[in-house]
């Protein structure tokens, strides 16, 4: 027992110090682990600093340190009235704010402007929070009732009738569009060498017209003797309400389940009426404001949010028609799919302004502003059918088959199981998508359409404010604002795309 506790080994002296562990965490350990740990990271390390210096510095120079903040004409911002060398010209900005933001809409009416952006920054915000309730009304309002009612905030003006009268001018405005195919089509027969088969089609159309005339005849007549009421408009209103409700009742189930369909559709036509009594709709509405006075930042946002709005819904319409099994259908998507992917966007927006005119009925005319919003969303429409496809593609072929197995049809498999899966693996491609619309309505100038660039260089033509940094500020302000609405998306999106992945985490 003696020899074991001698031979113990006990230490009696203090083991020597170690040196502290490498520290990986804050600036330090930013520095050692991530900018200076490779030959390779040292050197781009000293490229992206020299950089920096070169283009930072002299841009926060120019914006911040050696601007004029203050002037009322472009003597403030010259070198020899600042005693410095002058960088950027603020009070430029300031003189030319409202014409960036308005165009050349009337100053008395730019309230219309404002409301416009309040009420859609109203309704937009609770709809990117996402706990907030009530998603699905806001939805309704912000996709539905908020355009039409900018669209008379903005344009002004007033409405001589409701669906009954819209539908009946839709139709005869149709009846008259073959009645005149098949006239055009006799009096080629006068002059052509197959003038019995031109003769023989053009008979045939007009038949066909005239039937279709005597069919929507009933519907034209009581449009024709409403509008010779004094209440015209609430007459067509009242006819429209009931009819619509009548079908949202049978079409909910009848008696059974149909009272909250009814119900929902009394209470839209309630909250229709109390807005065109409020506007005053029914009496011409507020002063017209053609769209050649739109410009600035207003058109900007009008082009870009409406063709984001519109682009997804033809996006997934065309994306589901080109995997359809449907012969027609899905040659139909994939020739227009290739057929807009193809063509560039000043080609079209060319064609939309000035050539889609020739093809409509010598009565019947489009806003110029309309027809280059019609482009842009079939356009940019193509575009989103392929990112949507590539999504559907990357959803597992069991996921359908599962569906099938419960029973749920086509339509509920696909909007409820596919899709939504689909739209989540493709939310960097759309919302990339969404940022190059937005900076591409740029384009909208060449065919008379003043974005906020457009407002921008027409402003520069104003001596008053003639200066060597008028061009580098106002373009500095410009790419500051385009910056801010981009890099707002893309952040969002990354927000979305982690929120929807959560399964995905580590």
């Amino acid at each position: 027992m003696s020899d074991i506790i001698s031979s113990a080994y006990v230490r009696r002296d203090l083991l020597t110090e170690r040196p502290a562990p490498v520290k990986t965490t804050g600036f330090i350990g930013l520095m050692r682990t991530r900018l200076f740990n490779s030959p390779t990271n040292i050197l781009l390390t000293i490229v992206g600093a020299l950089l920096l210096w070169f283009t930072v510095i002299p841009a926060v120079k120019f914006l911040m340190v050696d601007a004029v903040w203050t002037g009322k004409d472009r003597t403030a911002c010259l070198t020899e009235n600042a005693g410095f060398t002058v960088g950027a010209c603020w009070p430029f900005i300031q003189a030319k704010l409202p014409q960036l933001i308005y165009g050349f809409y009337p100053e008395a009416e730019r309230w219309r402007v404002n409301l416009s952006l309040i009420l859609a920054a109203a309704l937009l915000l609770p709809l990117l929070i996402p706990r907030l309730p009530a998603k699905g009304l806001n939805a309704s309002l912000f996709f539905f009732a908020f355009p039409v009612v900018a669209f008379f905030l903005l344009h002004g003006g007033g409405i001589t009738g409701f669906g009954l009268s819209w539908t009946a001018g839709l139709l005869q405005l149709f009846d008259d569009s073959i009645i005149g195919a098949g006239q055009a089509l006799l009096s080629l027969a006068k002059t052509s060498a197959i003038a019995p088969l031109f003769w023989l089609a053009g008979n045939l159309i007009v038949l066909v017209g005239s039937a279709i005339y005597w069919l929507i005849f009933p519907l034209t007549w009581l449009r024709d003797q409403l509008q010779g009421t004094g209440q015209s408009v609430w007459a067509d209103f009242a006819i429209t309400a009931a009819v619509v409700s009548l079908i949202a009742f049978v079409a909910g189930g009848g008696v059974r389940t149909g009272g909250r369909a009814l119900t929902s559709s009394i209470g839209t036509f309630i909250a229709i009426a109390v807005v065109i009594k409020l506007m005053g709709l029914d009496h011409g509405g507020l002063p017209v404001v053609t769209t050649n006075l739109w410009g600035g930042l207003l058109v900007t946002l009008v082009v870009s949010v409406t063709g984001i709005v519109t682009s997804l819904p033809i996006g997934i319409a065309l994306a589901l028609g080109r995997r359809s099994t449907i012969p027609l259908i899905r040659i139909f998507s994939i020739a227009f799919i290739e057929f807009w992917r193809g063509v560039p966007l000043i080609t079209v927006l060319f064609f939309a302004t000035y050539m889609l005119p020739l093809f409509l009925p010598g009565n019947f005319t489009v806003d110029g502003l309309v027809r280059a919003l019609i482009g842009i969303s079939l356009f940019t429409g193509a575009y989103q059918a392929e990112n949507v496809r590539g999504g559907l593609a990357a959803i597992p072929r069991g996921q359908g088959e599962a569906a099938a197995a419960l029973g749920l049809s086509w339509w509920k498999t696909t909007s409820l199981i596919v899709l939504p899966q689909a739209l989540r693996h493709v939310i960097p491609n759309l919302v990339n998508s969404f940022i190059s619309l937005f900076k591409d309505t740029s384009l909208v100038s060449i065919v008379a359409l003043f974005d906020l660039l457009g407002s921008l260089r027409a402003s520069f033509s104003d001596p008053k404010w003639s200066t060597p940094s008028t061009a580098f500020t106002g373009f500095a302000f410009a790419g500051i604002i385009y910056f801010i609405f981009c890099f707002g998306m893309s952040r969002y999106s990354l927000f979305v795309e982690h929120r929807l992945n959560a399964h995905r985490r580590n």
